[in-house]
């Protein structure tokens, strides 16, 4: 599920876990991903009767150029902390996924990391337009960014990006100072979406 896989960056030899420069918040459309992949799965998120928008997909610390990833670590977190984020991340492989990938690198223990999941999702205001969509509905990357600017006093368009696969909006991606406020992330937001519009399946 992890959508970087097109940025011009890699693991840096020595990755150090607690040395980054800032956070990511990737949120992502639910009813866009079941839509692509992950009703195929069986994916906890796109069961029926799942009634979910946007959700997080991941924490993910960055660099100014890159991030670091698969950090060494030989912790994980506990079932019950992964439970405990089963309304902001319902698929618990892809809570045990994102800290191998990306959590270890943040320097905090697992439980610690799955906590600032949490506050860093409460920091930031889902527009009103879009916690509820019951009908596809088409918008372009810069109607949703303007939304998320609107609703998240201090926020700038520089520190938010809009994702999509082409025709669907897939992801939001907010960047946080690492005691999460409200930054500039000039990369992140170069990989924005560059369609014009895209689509928001419904959430069912």
């Amino acid at each position: 599920m992890i959508l970087l896989t097109a940025w011009p960056v890699a693991a840096l030899a020595g990755d150090t876990p607690g040395r980054f420069d800032f956070y990511v918040l990737s949120l992502t459309w639910s009813p866009s991903y079941c839509a692509a992949e992950g009703g195929a799965r069986d994916d906890a998120q796109c069961e029926t009767g799942r009634r979910y928008g946007f959700l997080v997909h991941g924490l993910w610390p960055q660099y100014e150029r890159g991030y670091p990833e698969d950090c060494p670590t030989r912790l994980a977190p506990d079932e019950a902390g992964i439970r405990a984020l089963a309304d902001l991340m319902p698929a618990r492989g892809l809570v045990r996924h994102e800290w191998r990938k990306h959590g270890a690198c943040s320097g905090l223990a697992p439980a610690d990391y799955l906590k600032t999941i949490r506050a860093a999702r409460e920091a930031v205001h889902i527009p009103a337009a879009f916690q509820r969509i019951d009908s596809y509905t088409t918008v372009s990357p810069a109607e949703v960014e303007a939304a998320f600017v609107a609703a998240n006093p201090g926020l700038r368009p520089i520190g938010v990006a809009v994702t999509c696969d082409g025709r669907r909006l897939r992801e939001v991606r907010v960047c946080l100072t690492r005691d999460l406020r409200f930054r500039a992330c000039e990369e992140v937001d170069r990989r924005a979406c560059r369609a014009d519009r895209v689509v928001l399946p419904p959430v069912r």
